[in-house]
């Protein structure tokens, strides 16, 4: 991905280096984070964050979302003052915090391990970065009660963090990020530890956490389902630039790229090259001679652009997972328009749905997947080996950028 699609996927226009904002969301309330032309380089000349520009509005559940070595855990480090960038420019609520400590930001950082103090008890945790600071015992635990009882955990407060669950633990970190009142929570992967379950009732209680004190908060993560599940900004990462960031149903419905749709699953990916078009359709042949037809509008969200879509030109596109059907193969159907004819891979039932995994004709897209709604596939089942037709109507499809 070029540096012109990682500036026009972020969702302001880019800031300059050393601007102030002075009007809007970011200046009259507090925690607003923009990043501009943000880059980290090393000494063995790996750049890990590369030229980004990002706007992250106050108040704002952002999640910071890519696989290991995207750069979202260097971004992190770089706001909060962990690390220094290379270039460009951090500003929260309108200033340059470049040359800021981590404590003159207004940022506090909650660490993927916790990082709690096993010999001190709960109460002692949360209060110790007042302690610190000089402020007198009997406040700084009046304030520590007051934090640990928004947590939660005022029964607790006495006991060690050995004696605590995962989820519990989490909650006196996070107790002890928010004692401070920063204006912008950092989270470093805060559910990675914990269980299955456990982290399903985390994140709910992390994200009622954010609305009830109502400060920004920047999420870091390689879960897709978390993200959409607690962010209000959802900010894709791909080797050290952004290549989307919209909110979560934007990002899952309507990816701009191959790569999101791939990273963030629920799409299926196919190609044709342009054969037809009309004012509102595109006419696509795909291998073996299928043939697709899409929205035109649509690709006005791709880097192609509705304007520059011609006969000839390869394209991609994308069709969500639970927008598609699954039928036996039927000669009628093989050379209907959407459609995909292959054989059944694989059945996983997901309790609402079933998991029809294929194995397609096309070769261009040789793996689709098709979610089922329960009582629709017991209506009519396939079975695994079974020869079936996939199809989609053209509605459903939407644009992606040009093939390489």
């Amino acid at each position: 991905m070029d540096n012109a699609t990682s500036i026009s996927a972020v969702t302001s226009p880019p800031i300059s280096v050393g601007a102030v904002v002075p009007t809007g969301a970011l200046a009259s309330a507090h925690g607003g984070v923009v990043l501009a032309a943000l880059t980290k380089r090393y000494a063995d000349g790996t750049t890990a964050v590369d030229n980004i520009d990002l706007r992250i509005e106050a108040g704002t559940y952002c999640c910071l979302l890519g696989p290991s070595g995207c750069g979202k855990t260097t971004m992190l480090r770089m706001i909060a003052g962990h690390e220094t960038p290379s270039e460009g420019a951090i500003l929260i609520d309108g200033k340059d915090v470049i040359d800021k400590s981590p404590r003159e930001r207004g940022t506090a950082m909650m660490f993927q391990n916790y990082a709690l103090f096993p010999h001190l008890s709960v109460r002692d945790n949360v209060a110790f970065a007042m302690r610190v600071r000089g402020v007198a015992k009997k406040e700084r635990m009046y304030e520590a009660d007051l934090v640990i009882e928004q947590v939660q955990l005022t029964a607790l407060a006495d006991r060690l963090p050995g004696q605590l669950s995962g989820g519990q633990q989490q909650r006196v970190a996070l107790a002890r990020a928010i004692i401070m009142r920063p204006t912008v929570l950092l989270l470093d992967e805060p559910l990675s530890a914990l269980d299955e379950f456990l982290r399903l009732q985390m994140r709910g209680e992390l994200r009622g956490m954010q609305r009830e004190l109502g400060i920004t908060f920047v999420h870091v993560t390689h879960t897709q389902l978390e993200a959409i599940a607690v962010a209000d900004q959802v900010v894709v990462m791909d080797k050290g630039r952004i290549a989307q960031s919209a909110p979560p149903r934007e990002i899952y419905a309507q990816p701009r790229t191959e790569y999101v749709a791939a990273f963030i699953g629920g799409q299926n990916v196919m190609h044709g090259e342009v054969v037809e078009l009309d004012a509102g359709l595109v006419t696509l042949r795909g291998a073996q001679g299928a043939c697709y037809r899409l929205p035109r509008e649509d690709f006005a969200g791709s880097t192609l652009g509705s304007t520059s879509v011609a006969i000839g030109i390869g394209v991609s596109f994308a069709v969500r997972r639970d927008r598609m059907r699954v039928t036996g193969e039927d000669d009628a159907m093989v050379l209907a328009v959407n459609t995909l004819r292959g054989r059944v891979r694989e059945l996983e039932y997901q309790g609402i749905y079933m998991k029809v995994s294929l194995v397609t004709d096309d070769p261009t897209a040789p793996g689709c997947v098709v979610y089922v709604e329960e009582n629709t596939f017991f209506g009519d089942p396939v079975s695994v080996g079974q020869r079936v037709c996939c199809s989609w109507a053209a509605t459903e499809a939407h644009g992606l950028a040009a093939m390489a």
